[in-house]
């Protein structure tokens, strides 16, 4: 666990720093202050991301590339010092003199860091950590990028920008074991954010970002004990939640300026690169891009679509070198013909592998079956808490198309940004749905579009009565009509009543998730991990050679571990391009 603080404390000065450097540059361009402390945490995360992958185009991930890091945050921190030297003295004076109740969100963030940093040091290891994830983040501190490391095993292919952040991170270079802390990491930013949820429901007012912040404190329950693995499901799903929480709490609290906005849409492209199946959440560019076109205002336009470019362009590099493809394993764009190129049966075999296996099936012969004979199966093959939540974002398909219908018939007020958070996650939600559903690729979806739905719908009603009561309040004070004046205060205790049947639910499941959660902590408590890291599993291997090199493959099963390396599930058929592994591998000829 101390091993996890130390690390956690580097990656917050790092990213925090990396995060202000890179906005105030931005903020040269496009003038804005920054509302939350978190934006720069994200921000940084995504630069570090973005840099490790650069970095890893030229050699190792390691020591050399932390140095780097701290000299250019070291800049950053001397070019900024007055300005972060008053941010610190704000934050000192708030928790000193209590403003805003400073000093218990202070004790909060901190019993949540250590509380993270306790589940971020133990827990389960992901199946797929032993399968490919530990390779995946072993070669980028020992190689960099491989061309045609995908040739020795295809999911080293599976080029998540997540595996170039962990690798950063990991501190392997100092000769220990190689940590993982990064996912734990985010998720303590995002259990930060969701207990944002509590000023709501003090005030008895859920609103749409309020319910979707309830149901990312859901999913951090749930994987609290697997979080310690580096999977890039865990940093994709964090992500789409902050992203379309903060998006939310713009909207509603009707922040008129486009940057936010915009910013928020350029982390969705860094979201695109952790998984690229999150793609979709890149329609909110419609909200911002309005903004600028009709306004003209083509620099700040031009700004943005760097900081895009920028963020993207290390992932669709590195997808080229390590497979041959731009985007792997879908071979419909093929722009490449390099020597290390994974042949298209074999990456076309491979994508379907993905979506049989999402639907539940390991035969890849039943890919070409319809949705009408594989969702019964695979509904039923879900647990029973996913069952009533997949229906539950099946009904707000529905009951968004409905909503969205009289939105536009003007029967109710248009709100039509919260309609784009609804359509964009209700479009990822469907393309999951229709692809590879596996849970864990999209329960991001299933959780959020219930959440951003049926709570926006709530929220709106809401906000009709209370209009509604207001107005007839006014009347009642100009007119001293006592009719009137009951009929009012009707209204007003139905709106309370309206309010409470919407809060009263949302009380029961953090009730009975906290108390499930301090149960499973209670029965799993052990007295170890206090200092280290619980190290990856690793698993009994066998030898084999490839150009004179020895490579490992499991003894049994398909998992290997992060020890044994380089390593494949079987034996490869791959050859080197040269002498030395780090050449790269090709398939060989026929």
């Amino acid at each position: 666990m101390l091993s996890v603080i130390g690390i956690w404390i580097y990656m917050l000065f790092t990213a925090f720093l990396a995060g202000y450097g890179t906005m105030r540059a931005v903020m040269r361009f496009i003038p804005y202050r920054v509302r939350h402390w978190d934006s720069y945490l994200v921000c940084g995360l995504a630069v570090a991301t973005v840099y490790a992958q650069s970095a890893s185009l030229l050699g190792r991930v390691g020591l050399a590339a932390n140095l780097v890091l701290c000299i250019a945050c070291a800049a950053i921190a001397w070019h900024g010092r007055r300005t972060l030297g008053g941010m610190l003295q704000k934050v000192w004076n708030g928790i000193r003199t209590n403003q805003s109740g400073e000093r218990g969100k202070v004790l909060a963030a901190l019993f949540l860091f250590l509380l993270f940093a306790y589940g971020t040091s133990r827990g389960i290891i992901h199946y797929d950590t032993g399968l490919y994830h530990a390779q995946s983040i072993r070669w980028i501190e020992e190689y960099g990028v491989v061309k045609g490391l995908g040739n020795l095993h295809c999911r080293l292919a599976y080029n998540s920008s997540s595996f170039a952040l962990s690798a950063l991170y990991s501190m392997a270079f100092l000769g220990g074991q190689s940590f993982h802390c990064t996912a734990g990491f985010l998720a303590f930013l995002l259990a930060r954010v969701s207990a944002e949820a509590a000023g709501q429901l003090r005030k008895k007012r859920l609103r749409a970002s309020g319910f979707a912040r309830v149901m990312c404190g859901y999913y951090l329950v749930n994987i609290f004990d697997e979080m310690v693995s580096p999977a890039s499901d865990y940093f994709m799903v964090l992500l789409a939640f902050y992203i379309v929480i903060r998006f939310l709490d713009l909207l509603e609290h009707e922040v008129g300026e486009t940057f936010p906005y915009a910013m928020l849409c350029v982390l969705g492209v860094f979201l695109m690169t952790v998984k690229l199946s999150a793609a979709l959440i890149l329609l909110l560019v419609c909200y911002p891009a309005y903004d600028l076109v009709r306004g003209k205002r083509w620099k700040e336009t031009g700004v943005y679509l760097a900081l895009g470019l920028i963020t993207a362009l290390p992932f669709f590099i590195r997808n080229v070198v390590l497979s041959g493809w731009l985007v792997y394993p879908f071979t419909q764009i093929d722009l490449f013909d390099v020597a290390w190129k994974i042949p298209k049966g074999m990456a076309d075999y491979d994508a379907r592998e993905i979506q049989v296996w999402g639907r539940g099936y390991t035969d890849v012969a039943r890919y070409h079956i319809s949705m009408g004979e594989w969702i019964p199966d695979w509904f039923r093959s879900l647990a029973g808490s996913d069952k009533l939540l997949v229906a539950a974002a099946a009904l707000s398909v529905c009951a968004l198309l409905v909503y969205g219908i009289g939105m536009f018939c003007r029967l109710w007020e248009r709100r039509w940004g919260i309609l784009l958070v609804q359509i964009t996650v209700a479009a990822s939600f469907l393309f999951w749905l229709c692809t590879s559903p596996l849970i864990r690729y999209g329960c991001v979806y299933v959780y959020l579009l219930p959440a951003v739905v049926f709570g926006g719908i709530y929220d709106a009603a809401l906000r009709a009565m209370e209009a509604r009561a207001d107005g007839e309040a006014g009347l009642c004070g100009m007119y001293q009509d006592n009719a009137r004046q009951e009929k009012s205060t009707e209204k007003k205790m139905a709106r309370r009543i309206a309010g409470l049947c919407g809060i009263l639910p949302v009380y029961f499941l953090i009730g009975y998730k906290c108390a499930a959660f301090g149960g499973e902590i209670a029965g799993s408590f052990v007295n170890d991990y206090w200092v280290v890291q619980k190290d990856y599993e690793n698993y009994p291997v066998l030898s084999y050679e490839i150009g004179g090199v020895t490579f490992y493959y499991p003894a049994q099963g398909d998992q290997v571990g992060y020890e044994a390396f380089p390593s494949s599930p079987v034996k490869a058929e791959a050859e080197l391009i040269g002498e030395d592994v780090g050449e790269g591998f090709a398939y060989p000829a026929e």
